[in-house]
């Protein structure tokens, strides 16, 4: 364990946009100290064949274990000083301090340990005025065309799966899924991997293990149980996994089953939600769709003021966007889309295609988190435990699941600090909109601002 306090001299320079690198001088007395005390410990413990325990002479621990003590010391003087040099000079990290040359340094009894590490770090900038924005609020109404049309998905995902011999465009495939690169290295291997031969309006891409392939139809053709499907493709550059992004990627499915979902019969679906007729189940479905299209009202007056803030503030952003970063983006718009109610499947597809964008959309979304963590400071902006736990009772519901296994699913997952900085956003970017001038309109209106809006 890291000692709280490391005495060093640190001299602290700019790397690169968001960037800064370190360079640490421990005093030689601060090392020495180090490296007797960790050896001073191990002696007490020790045990060497031919002596009691404690009892092995200092010379023959220290010739023993030398170099792991001087590891061991080595680890916890960098640890030490790097916190102590974000602690005083008030270093505002987002990402893993990194060194090309640590590996190779040792510390030496007598000597002082000089090393350097580079870090990325919160980018400085102004924000724009944040009052008196103008925001148009669509006024949402559902109609009886979308109550039946998500009563439509309602029946195909409370249907039932037919096993079949051969597949068609829509039909699922379970089997043995597993990605490699260029060199042999293995990324997955997964048991139980589910696919969907693409349906026609796909033209032909699809997704495999998280990946988005555009000839995936091509590729995979119509494979039996028995059969192995093999898909080249490469890897997209802002993949999360380091050793995905550009590589050439090789993925083998080997077909256990094909299944088609039959959509599940109306009043079975009444009757299983414990309902008492379809007008029930209608007017359920209304009111989901109801808080479902304030939610997205409220999304589209969110979405005016990031824009906005993204117009009007420049900011250097680091020169590549590191695999913690990436994973954190995407953890983000996963989050984003469960809140407003998209299907799981849709989910999964739409962040296999974000893997796939270019490195100019992740720069964007890693543009509007500076942006906004900014915002919420200068706001105070605070998230409590129990608007967490409702968020997730929210999502929850939305996914047909119980709140509590929702809840473990993300701990598990380490996914519940996205939700705090989801809930931390969405309150900023709320507070703004408090303050603009509003101006509503009706949907088809607003849609066709916007379209202009965007050809120009």
């Amino acid at each position: 364990m890291a000692e709280a306090t490391i005495p060093s001299n640190v001299r602290i320079e700019d790397a690169g946009p968001s960037r800064k690198k370190l360079h640490f001088e421990i005093p030689a007395d601060v090392v020495a100290e180090k490296l007797t005390g960790s050896l001073d410990m191990l002696a007490v413990e020790a045990q060497l064949p031919g002596f009691r325990k404690g009892r092995a002479p200092r010379r023959l621990v220290e010739k023993r274990f030398g170099e792991a003590v001087r590891n061991e010391a080595k680890s916890q003087l960098v640890a030490g000083a790097f916190q102590q040099a974000v602690e005083e000079h008030k270093l505002k990290v987002i990402g893993e301090p990194f060194s090309s040359e640590l590996e190779s340094l040792q510390v030496e009894d007598g000597k002082p340990f000089a090393f350097s590490v580079e870090v990325e770090v919160m980018p400085e900038f102004d924000l724009p005025k944040l009052e008196g924005l103008k925001v148009r609020k669509p006024i949402p109404e559902v109609t009886d065309a979308m109550v039946s049309g998500e009563i439509e998905k309602i029946l195909i995902n409370e249907g039932e799966l037919e096993e079949r011999q051969s597949p068609e465009n829509g039909d699922y495939l379970t089997g043995h899924g597993v990605m490699t690169t260029a060199d042999g290295t293995e990324i997955h291997n997964i048991e139980g991997a589910v696919v969907q031969v693409p349906p026609k309006d796909r033209e032909g891409r699809g997704m495999i293990l998280g990946v988005m392939v555009e000839d995936f139809e091509k590729q995979l053709g119509l494979p039996r149980p028995g059969d192995t499907a093999t898909i080249k493709t490469r890897g997209p550059e802002q993949h999360e996994v380091e050793a995905v992004r550009g590589a050439d990627l090789t993925i083998t499915f080997k077909v256990d089953r094909v299944d088609r979902i039959l959509p599940a019969q109306l009043g079975d679906v009444v009757a299983r939600f414990g309902l008492g007729s379809e007008d029930q189940l209608r007017e359920m479905v209304r009111s989901r769709l109801n808080e479902r299209a304030l939610i997205q009202q409220a999304t589209v007056m969110r979405q005016q003021v990031a824009k906005y803030l993204m117009d009007h503030v420049h900011i250097a952003l680091p020169e590549r966007l590191t695999a913690a970063q990436s994973a954190r983006l995407l953890y983000r718009r996963r989050m984003e889309l469960m809140y407003r109610g998209v299907d799981p499947q849709k989910i999964e597809e739409h962040i296999a295609e974000l893997r796939a964008a270019s490195g100019e959309a992740a720069a964007r979304e890693l543009k509007l988190f500076f942006i906004l963590s900014k915002a919420a400071d200068q706001l105070d902006i605070r998230v409590e435990e129990a608007e967490i736990n409702g968020r997730i009772a929210q999502m929850a519901i939305e996914r047909g699941q119980r709140p509590e296994k929702l809840r473990q699913e993300l701990i598990q997952n380490r996914q519940v600090q996205q939700i705090y900085q989801q809930i931390r956003e969405h309150k900023t970017l709320d507070a703004i909109v408090s303050k603009a001038e509003i101006e509503e309109m009706s949907p088809e209106e607003f849609n066709k601002i916007m379209k202009e809006e965007a050809t120009a």
